[in-house]
């Protein structure tokens, strides 16, 4: 395993508008991107790249995730790829995998996870978007 950086959702805006090479790979589900909302990077004039890593409904690890990332990539390695789910851990495996695949490869690029998420923590009520996350944090998104 990989030492994966864990940034907060604020520090991954950031790096995202200092780094115009940086990407964002929103692990969801397609129920998620649809019920809960994404995150708009339309003022970064970008989009998060949004692929499953479990797919819905049966939860299954994406097999082809690795692939279906490099070819959004189209060969164009960034500096940076930020990975967002809804708390931190989905998205954590798949920093792990894709930095172990550009480790192989040669390839210098960053792996990140957004570890808040995009709904972060469970409160004390047991709901998400209210302590922490992508959310919480008043970052762009939108309803897709």
């Amino acid at each position: 395993m990989t030492n994966i950086e864990n940034v907060d959702p604020a520090e991954t805006w950031n790096g995202l508008q200092k780094d115009n090479t940086a990407v964002l790979v929103d692990v969801r589900t397609r129920a998620e991107w649809g019920f809960v909302g994404i995150p708009d990077l339309s003022q970064l004039n970008r989009q998060p790249f949004l692929i499953e890593w479990k797919e819905y409904p049966m939860m299954n690890t994406n097999e082809a995730f690795a692939s279906e990332l490099l070819e959004k990539l189209d060969g164009a390695a960034p500096s940076k790829i930020y990975f967002l789910c809804r708390s931190g851990a989905r998205s954590m495996a798949a920093a792990n995998l894709m930095s172990e695949i550009f480790a192989t490869q040669g390839q210098a690029t960053q792996c990140i996870n957004v570890a808040e998420g995009f709904e972060g923590d469970l409160d004390s009520d047991g709901h998400r978007g209210n302590m922490n996350g992508w959310k919480a944090r008043g970052l762009d998104w939108r309803q897709s």
